[in-house]
């Protein structure tokens, strides 16, 4: 008689495993990690009668009155004859109700009951519930890391490639200075070890325009990523029809995007339009990607000097920007989106 062994060997080990099998494996180890984290691997979701299927089915009609169970399956990838069979037993319990469409009445519209719209109103509640619970224990930071790390699993995983985000150029308002100021203290320490001394040069600069500020003359620009600042840049009055650009900045998750080719664009259209003959700025020549944007866009440079205004040796670089002579009575422009 054979006796077979009780346990099957692996067909790879740690040292054996391809690059491949690896990947395989830690995404595996995600799913399990997170699904229990969730509370997948529990009969309902969060303590309802409802698997996760017919909750999702159950959120698609709430979320879209009106829609079909082609389009439910279509979204959630799920069998017609599955996704039938749900509807049904919705339908029975009073949750969800079909209604024949005006535009062909071959075709049926789902809408929540009442019952359903309560049952909707307590899954989205403790949805939204748990997910806080979720994220409290964590600092805002790192709140806004697993986000990013989430949109970017999402997009890699997409069926199709992600829309394009949407970025928007926009005035200064309150609260504002305060994203200018943290911003770029955090970057250049993280990425250059510049610290107390930069920051408070920044903040200096901050300071003086909303002090001096000129809204006829001087603008700040603060950039957003559906919603969130990722970036700023000022231009202001630099004295004898010169204007300075100043704290160009674009976070790490907006780069690649052309925003700092925006910012640097829209300050150089606005002092053309307000008159200006020149536009010039300082900057640091190790500073490579914002030398490239500023070479771009036309500016040359003009002067090196050596400092140590920031505890590290470097070489200061002014670049400049010839407008030609000043138009006559131009007006200041809109802010444009």
């Amino acid at each position: 008689m054979t006796v077979l062994p009780t346990t099957i060997a692996p067909t790879t080990t740690p040292s054996t495993a391809t690059p491949a099998a690896a990947r395989i494996d830690a995404v595996r180890r995600f799913n399990r990690a997170y699904t229990r984290r969730i509370g997948l691997l529990q009969s309902g979701m969060v303590g309802t009668a409802f698997s996760l299927t017919e909750a999702r089915v159950l959120y698609e009609i709430g979320r879209a009155p009106g829609t079909t169970a082609t389009a439910i399956a279509g979204a959630l990838g799920l069998d017609h004859g599955y996704l039938s069979r749900i509807l049904k037993r919705f339908e029975k319990a009073g949750l969800v109700a079909r209604n024949p469409s005006p535009a062909d009445a071959r075709r049926s519209l789902l809408t929540l009951d009442r019952a359903g719209e309560t049952a909707f109103a307590t899954l989205d509640h403790r949805s939204a519930a748990q997910v806080a619970t979720l994220l409290a224990p964590l600092a805002e930071a790192d709140q806004q890391r697993l986000v990013e790390a989430m949109d970017t699993v999402e997009s890699l995983l997409a069926s199709e490639p992600p829309a394009s985000p949407a970025l928007v150029l926009r005035p200064h308002r309150a609260g504002d200075m305060g994203f200018v100021l943290a911003s770029h203290g955090a970057s250049y320490a993280a990425e250059r070890g510049w610290g107390p001394a930069f920051e408070a040069l920044v903040a200096d600069i901050v300071a003086t325009f909303l002090r001096n500020f000129e809204a006829e003359r001087e603008r700040c620009w603060i950039a957003e990523r559906d919603g969130v600042p990722v970036g700023s840049v000022f231009l202001v009055d630099g004295g004898g029809g010169v204007a300075k650009l100043r704290l160009l900045l674009v976070l790490p998750q907006a780069r690649g995007l052309g925003l700092g080719r925006r910012l640097v664009d829209e300050c150089v259209r606005f002092a053309r339009d307000c008159g200006y003959r020149k536009v010039s700025l300082w900057t640091q020549s190790i500073l490579d990607e914002a030398r490239g944007l500023y070479a771009a866009a036309g500016f040359t440079l003009v002067r090196q000097e050596p400092h140590c205004t920031f505890g590290h040796d470097l070489l200061g670089e002014t670049w400049e920007l010839d407008l030609g002579a000043p138009a006559e009575a131009a007006p200041p422009p809109s802010m444009r989106r």
